[in-house]
């Protein structure tokens, strides 16, 4: 009897990475991991000074809301709503937020 290799694969065995892609597909996942990463990662994106003045993040729907304690700061980032969803998208890797709402 041949022994096979430990490097040899079978045909219907896949990567790890797809099995977990095709798991998130079929129950429907994909869509809060994103929102979880966006929420992971809104200092590495924002930067620190404006993390330091998120006091909550949090998905409803497809809308991100920020909750800010600096009135100047809400009202900038109001300005500047398309360039951040633009960014924040562009790092999950898709279209995750539809509209975002700084309180």
């Amino acid at each position: 009897m041949k022994k096979s290799s430990p490097t040899s694969r079978k045909a219907d065995v896949s990567p790890l990475k797809d099995c977990i892609k095709d798991l998130l597909d079929v129950y429907k996942l994909n869509g809060k991991l994103n929102q979880t990463n966006i929420i992971a990662s809104w200092e590495k994106i924002m930067g620190s000074p404006i993390a330091k003045r998120t006091s909550k993040i949090y998905f409803q729907e497809n809308k991100l809301f920020v909750k800010l304690n600096s009135a100047p700061l809400k009202h900038e980032l109001t300005m500047s709503k398309s360039k951040i969803i633009k960014m924040l998208n562009e790092d999950a890797g898709s279209n995750v937020i539809e509209e975002i709402i700084f309180l």
